[in-house]
């Protein structure tokens, strides 16, 4: 499939692009989909599994109905809700799908989905398609497979490079069209002008190391279109010079043109750090207090009772005054700037 732009030329907040590829299997299995909302604009990538023609229609079925779910959502419901509601829906379709028709029988899908509006980017999955987010040359989120390897990453058994490495990284805890009760994990998170959100399925993640994969995403040498086009041709060429029989591979990118209406949400470390630097610099002050009041005592040895020796007197008591003065304004200044911050 030839490279897909998603967005309208007209669109304030973002550009984004997609392209979808076979790889080296018989069938390209996945599926995405994009949809301008009232509720803002939708990506969604999906990855089928099932033998025969089930990978393919599950993971049509599941773009399919998360567009229709959010496109039909009522508008006092919260975003997150629309979404999870919307996964859901498709999950219960392709069970459906699978009753209807007996030789569909244990296929499934999983789903990633970003929605994004003026106010938040909401990212939301089931299964091992992921979702990113760049800043700069940073990865700063990335969501965390529903997979057995990634399971043993959590408890620390393996690194997420070995799992990414094992025979067994294709085995997934969580996806559409398997139980009629399904998880979603969701998420609200900030973003600025210049933020690149990538959804791709495991035919990407999967091929190479995240440093490089994290590198190839976040170049600026070319345009966003043409940025998509060269990782899949990239990790199509690797496939077939490996043997062929690599994965389907499919992959959007969204690059946002201004920052979202609500804040990041300062971490625990980033308040610590600032807090040390607000007792570093109380400390800076005191100490500078001290030094000028310091300075005044070696002064008033040294007055002689005179008229003129006096007059010095004042004149340095007055200006180690506005000194100390001064140090308290700029302490309370920065103290107030920190309180700001951390709320």
């Amino acid at each position: 499939m030839e490279i897909k732009q998603l967005h309208k030329e007209d669109n304030e907040l973002l550009i984004g692009f997609a392209e979808s590829r076979i790889g080296g299997r018989g069938e390209n299995q996945d599926s995405f989909g994009s949809c301008q909302t009232s509720h803002g604009f939708l990506v969604t990538v999906c990855d089928g599994m099932g033998g025969g023609p089930g990978g393919l229609t599950a993971s049509t079925i599941a773009v399919r109905e998360i567009i229709a779910g959010v496109e039909e959502a009522n508008d006092d419901e919260t975003t997150s809700n629309i979404i999870i509601k919307a996964i859901r829906r498709a999950n219960m379709a392709i069970i459906e799908a699978e009753n209807d028709t007996p030789s569909l029988k244990g296929m499934g899908s999983t789903a990633t989905v970003l929605l994004i509006n003026e106010k938040a980017a909401y990212v939301a999955y089931v299964g091992d398609s992921r979702v990113y987010q760049f800043r700069g040359h940073k990865k700063i989120f990335r969501t965390f497979d529903h997979s057995m390897v990634f399971d043993l990453v959590k408890q620390g058994v393996i690194t997420e490079e070995q799992a990414r490495l094992s025979a067994q990284s294709n085995i997934i805890m969580r996806a559409l069209g398997i139980q009629p009760d399904v998880e979603v994990d969701i998420t609200e998170l900030p973003y600025e002008k210049g933020d690149r959100f990538m959804l791709c399925t495991d035919g990407i993640h999967g091929a190479l190391p995240e440093s490089e994969l994290i590198k190839l995403a976040t170049s600026r040498k070319n345009v966003l279109g043409a940025l998509t086009d060269d990782i899949a041709t990239l990790i199509d060429n690797e496939g077939r010079m490996g043997g062929g029989g690599h994965d389907n591979l499919t992959l959007a990118i969204v690059e946002m043109k201004s920052n979202s209406l609500i804040r990041p949400i300062m971490s625990q470390t980033t308040k610590l750090t600032l807090l040390a630097l607000a007792v570093i610099c109380a400390i800076s002050i005191i100490l500078n207090i001290r030094q000028c009041s310091g300075r005044q005592d070696s002064t008033s040895d040294t007055v002689q009772v005179d008229t003129i020796k006096w007059h010095q007197k004042d004149s340095v008591q007055q200006a180690t005054i506005n000194r100390l003065n001064d140090s308290i304004g700029t302490l309370n200044q920065k103290l107030n700037q920190i309180k700001e911050t951390i709320k």
